[in-house]
């Protein structure tokens, strides 16, 4: 799969399946991703101290698998979407926006580079573009580009519609750790009111045709919001999977050695 077609695939109604890459640095284990049910991971430079060197050499062995490379970028600039652009990613997630601004300049940057400053803003406002040459150009450029907005914040819920009004946005991102906080209810993701507030985003964003992911760890959670419409599915990360995958695995052999 490669950035077109995931989106297709939204588009039509279906869902993908990702996780959050939040530890791991040597891309030498890469190519066993392919296969296990991925069809895109997400790679943070948010919370990851990985050098842009470092995210070129994921990058560059994950477009050589069938799973689509996401980069979450430090902060909604365009400087960053387009750094992760070029160095091979086929998709930023912008975190914590909370204004049009940001959003426009994170979808212009993802989906008219390189055309920047004032005439991509132009573009992205309704305007014209130099030709229609240059938008096939940009167009066939910039297919596999995926641009999702992270929604973390009440603000950001209060301007979740004007966002959605600005056009190319793949994805409406939630960060429940960072919302249960602003809700009073830091990672208490039974509370009512968190819910209610993540619901009334996804309900939002497929009122405009924008899948939500939501980044739950446990997949209680993660099947909770699959039931309530999230077709973008973000669960866990490698650093869970390998932590849960060695408790499993060991409390097993534990249990069997003491009962032999």
């Amino acid at each position: 799969m490669n950035g077109a077609e995931l989106k297709q695939v939204l588009q039509s109604g279906g869902r993908v399946f990702g996780t959050m890459i939040s530890v791991a640095r040597n891309p030498k284990w890469i190519p066993f991703m392919d296969g296990v049910g991925l069809d895109y991971v997400v790679i943070d430079t948010e919370h990851n101290s990985r050098s842009r060197g470092e995210l070129g050499d994921f990058l560059g062995v994950f477009n050589t698998t069938g799973v689509v490379p996401i980069v979450r970028i430090p902060i909604p600039d365009s400087h960053y979407v387009t750094m992760a652009l070029d160095a091979g990613a086929q998709g930023v997630l912008a975190p914590y926006c909370e204004t049009v601004e940001q959003v426009k300049n994170v979808v212009a940057a993802a989906k008219l580079r390189p055309l920047k400053g004032e005439a991509a803003m132009q573009v992205v406002n309704g305007g014209s573009i130099a030709s229609e040459e240059t938008r096939r150009y940009l167009d066939d450029r910039n297919r596999n580009n995926i641009a999702i907005i992270g929604v973390e914040s009440v603000v950001a819920v209060e301007k979740l519609e004007e966002f959605l009004s600005v056009p190319g946005i793949d994805g409406i991102f939630v960060g429940p750790n960072d919302m249960s906080i602003q809700l009073g209810v830091p990672d208490m993701y039974d509370e009512e009111v968190y819910k209610a507030t993540v619901k009334k985003v996804i309900d939002i964003s497929e009122a405009h045709g924008v899948p939500v992911l939501v980044h739950h760890q446990t997949p209680e959670l993660s099947r909770y919001w699959i039931s309530q419409g999230a077709r973008f599915i973000l669960h866990g990360t490698d650093r869970r999977a390998l932590v849960e995958g060695f408790k499993a695995d060991f409390g097993q052999l534990r249990e069997h050695a003491g009962s032999a």
